[in-house]
C-alpha cells in the first residue's frame, strides 16, 4: 500500500465516495496487481490466523523463559466471578490480549499487527466483539484493512520497530490501528477514524521499549493490554464526535521526532527503563546461567 498520509486516504474517501477500508484495498490492488478477490482472501488469512491463534492459548503453558504464561487465564478466571472494575467486555478484551502476548511469547502462531511484540492488541479488540456475533468475518475483515492502513502510513512517515522508535512505535502504532479498526466496524466517518487513530497514538507518545533480559515478555505482553484498552477508549471518543486537536498525520510525525530523540538504552537494546532495575539486572543474570 503507497499512501503516504490519513489525509491522503480520507481525501480518497470523500473523492470517490469510498468507506476508509475500500481506499485501502484498491491500494493493496494496485500496488500488487492483484484482483479484489485476491486481496480480500489475504486479508481473510491473516483475520483467520488471528482467530486459531486465540483458540490455540494454553493458560498451563509457560515461555522458555519462565516469565510469562497463564497470565490470561488467570485474567479470565475473575472475569469469571462477574466482580471485574472494567466489565465483561473490557475484561475480555485484557484477557485476550494476555493471552494473544504469552502465546507470542510461547513461539505459537501469531499475526504481527503491526508487530510480534505488539501482536495482542488488534486481536484483543476484534475477537471479543467476533464471539459475541455483533460482526462477521467479513465485516471484521474490513475492519482489518482499516488497520492495515494506518499501520502503513505509520511505517511510511515514522516506524513501527521499538528498535527504532521505542515501544510507542510497537504498541502505540498496534493501539493506532486497532482503534480505527474499531471505528470502522461502527460504521464511523473516515475522518473519525483518523482521529481515533491520533489520539490512541498521542496517549502512548514517549513509551520506551525495555525489555527485561532482551526478551519480548516483560513488560511487553501486559502493554500489549494498554494498547488494547487504549484503542477502545480512542474509538468511543471518536465515535462521541471528540477529535485530535493535533491533526492525525501531525502526531505520527511528532512520534517519529520523540523516537529520534530516545536514547539508545531505551530502544529495545534492554538497557534502560525497566530492564535495568535490579529485579531486572537478576532476572538476565539467572537466564545467563542456564
Amino acid at each position: 500500500m503507497s499512501y503516504s498520509s490519513l489525509n491522503e486516504i480520507t481525501q480518497r474517501c470523500n473523492s470517490e465516495g469510498i468507506p476508509f477500508w475500500k481506499a485501502v484495498q484498491y491500494s493493496d490492488m494496485e500496488e500488487r496487481e492483484v484482483t479484489e478477490q485476491a486481496s480480500f482472501q489475504m486479508m481473510q488469512k491473516m483475520w483467520n490466523a488471528m482467530k486459531a491463534a486465540g483458540d490455540s492459548y494454553d493458560k498451563d503453558q509457560k515461555s522458555r523463559s519462565g516469565l510469562v504464561g497463564g497470565m490470561g487465564g488467570q485474567m479470565r478466571s475473575y472475569m469469571e466471578k462477574g466482580d471485574t472494575l472494567s466489565g465483561d467486555f473490557m475484561s475480555e478484551v485484557i484477557a485476550q490480549a494476555l493471552e494473544m502476548g504469552e502465546s507470542n511469547a510461547c513461539m505459537h502462531r501469531i499475526v504481527a499487527a503491526p508487530t510480534a511484540g505488539a501482536c495482542g492488541v488488534l486481536p484483543a479488540v476484534l475477537l471479543p466483539i467476533y464471539s459475541r456475533k455483533t460482526a462477521s468475518d467479513t465485516e471484521i475483515t474490513e475492519a482489518m484493512y482499516t488497520a492495515a492502513g494506518i499501520g502503513q502510513v505509520i511505517a511510511s512517515r515514522a516506524f513501527i520497530a521499538g528498535a527504532a522508535g521505542g515501544c510507542q512505535a510497537e504498541i502505540g502504532s498496534a493501539s493506532a490501528m486497532a482503534a480505527g479498526a474499531l471505528v470502522s466496524l461502527r460504521g464511523g466517518t473516515a475522518e473519525q477514524i483518523a482521529h481515533a487513530a491520533a489520539m490512541a497514538l498521542k496517549n502512548l507518545l514517549g513509551l520506551v521499549c525495555d525489555p527485561v533480559a532482551g526478551l519480548v515478555e516483560v513488560p511487553c505482553v501486559k502493554r500489549n493490554v494498554i494498547g488494547a484498552v487504549n484503542a477502545v477508549s480512542s474509538a468511543d471518543m471518536a465515535l462521541a464526535g471528540i477529535v485530535s486537536r493535533i491533526p492525525p498525520d501531525q502526531v505520527i510525525d511528532a512520534m517519529k521526532e520523540v523516537g529520534e530523540s530516545m536514547h539508545i538504552s531505551l530502544k529495545e537494546t534492554g538497557e534502560g527503563g525497566v530492564a535495568n532495575t535490579p529485579e531486572a539486572r537478576k532476572i538476565k543474570f539467572n537466564l545467563n546461567l542456564q
